[in-house]
Protein backbone atom coordinates (compact mmCIF):
# COMPACT_ATOMS: atom_id res chain seq x y z
CA UNK A 1 0.00 0.00 0.00
CA UNK A 2 1.10 3.36 -1.28
CA UNK A 3 1.22 5.92 1.35
CA UNK A 4 -0.12 8.69 -0.64
CA UNK A 5 -3.73 9.03 -0.18
CA UNK A 6 -6.39 8.32 -3.36
CA UNK A 7 -7.24 11.88 -4.97
CA UNK A 8 -10.76 10.79 -6.01
CA UNK A 9 -11.71 9.23 -2.77
CA UNK A 10 -10.70 12.33 -0.91
CA UNK A 11 -12.91 14.38 -3.14
CA UNK A 12 -15.58 12.11 -2.77
CA UNK A 13 -15.15 11.96 0.43
CA UNK A 14 -14.85 16.12 0.71
CA UNK A 15 -17.77 16.56 -1.20
CA UNK A 16 -19.93 14.71 1.32
CA UNK A 17 -19.07 16.16 4.05
CA UNK A 18 -20.07 19.56 2.33
CA UNK A 19 -23.28 17.84 1.75
CA UNK A 20 -23.66 16.98 5.73
CA UNK A 21 -22.42 20.02 7.36
CA UNK A 22 -25.21 22.15 5.21
CA UNK A 23 -27.75 19.93 6.34
CA UNK A 24 -27.96 20.76 10.12
CA UNK A 25 -27.85 24.68 9.17
CA UNK A 26 -31.16 24.34 7.40
CA UNK A 27 -32.32 21.95 10.27
CA UNK A 28 -31.40 24.41 12.71
CA UNK A 29 -32.96 27.19 11.08
CA UNK A 30 -36.49 25.22 11.26
CA UNK A 31 -36.42 24.64 14.78
CA UNK A 32 -37.27 26.80 17.42
CA UNK A 33 -39.80 28.89 15.68
CA UNK A 34 -42.45 28.60 17.62
CA UNK A 35 -44.54 25.99 19.83
CA UNK A 36 -46.56 23.31 19.12
CA UNK A 37 -50.22 23.46 20.17
CA UNK A 38 -50.10 21.34 22.99
CA UNK A 39 -46.89 22.96 24.47
CA UNK A 40 -48.72 26.54 24.82
CA UNK A 41 -51.83 24.88 26.43
CA UNK A 42 -49.72 23.49 28.80
CA UNK A 43 -48.12 27.06 29.38
CA UNK A 44 -51.90 28.34 29.37
CA UNK A 45 -52.45 25.95 32.16
CA UNK A 46 -49.01 26.72 34.42
CA UNK A 47 -49.96 30.40 34.47
CA UNK A 48 -53.59 29.96 35.59
CA UNK A 49 -52.24 27.65 38.26
CA UNK A 50 -49.54 29.95 39.42
CA UNK A 51 -51.81 33.23 39.77
CA UNK A 52 -54.17 30.81 41.70
CA UNK A 53 -51.62 29.60 43.91
CA UNK A 54 -49.72 32.92 44.46
CA UNK A 55 -52.71 34.84 45.14
CA UNK A 56 -53.32 31.68 48.01
CA UNK A 57 -50.01 31.97 49.04
CA UNK A 58 -50.47 36.03 49.50
CA UNK A 59 -53.89 35.60 51.23
CA UNK A 60 -52.67 33.02 53.41
CA UNK A 61 -49.95 34.62 54.78
CA UNK A 62 -52.24 37.82 55.48
CA UNK A 63 -54.79 36.18 57.28
CA UNK A 64 -52.09 34.22 59.39
CA UNK A 65 -50.27 38.03 59.98
CA UNK A 66 -53.30 39.70 61.49
CA UNK A 67 -55.14 36.84 62.19
CA UNK A 68 -58.12 37.06 60.17
CA UNK A 69 -58.32 33.32 58.54
CA UNK A 70 -61.02 32.80 55.78
CA UNK A 71 -60.73 36.66 54.67
CA UNK A 72 -57.94 37.72 52.46
CA UNK A 73 -57.16 34.02 51.19
CA UNK A 74 -61.03 34.24 49.52
CA UNK A 75 -59.95 37.83 48.42
CA UNK A 76 -56.76 36.93 47.02
CA UNK A 77 -57.33 33.79 45.72
CA UNK A 78 -59.81 35.77 43.13
CA UNK A 79 -57.58 38.35 42.60
CA UNK A 80 -54.85 35.61 41.73
CA UNK A 81 -57.35 33.55 39.46
CA UNK A 82 -58.13 37.24 37.22
CA UNK A 83 -54.35 37.42 37.12
CA UNK A 84 -53.57 33.83 35.94
CA UNK A 85 -56.85 34.52 33.34
CA UNK A 86 -55.66 37.82 32.19
CA UNK A 87 -51.80 35.97 31.94
CA UNK A 88 -53.02 33.37 29.84
CA UNK A 89 -55.50 35.30 27.56
CA UNK A 90 -52.82 37.66 27.32
CA UNK A 91 -50.69 34.65 25.71
CA UNK A 92 -53.23 33.19 23.52
CA UNK A 93 -53.26 36.70 22.14
CA UNK A 94 -50.12 36.83 21.21
CA UNK A 95 -50.09 33.40 19.75
CA UNK A 96 -53.45 34.53 17.60
CA UNK A 97 -51.04 37.29 16.28
CA UNK A 98 -48.21 35.07 15.20
CA UNK A 99 -50.48 32.52 13.54
CA UNK A 100 -52.72 35.52 11.58
CA UNK A 101 -48.55 36.43 10.71
CA UNK A 102 -47.90 33.24 9.32
CA UNK A 103 -50.83 33.62 6.78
Amino acid sequence: MSDEPDPDRLRALSAKLDKIRTKPAEIRSQTGKGFSQGEMAWRMIIELCAGLMLGLAIGYGLDVLFGTLPIFLIIFCGIGFAAGVRTMLGTARAMGDTTKEKR
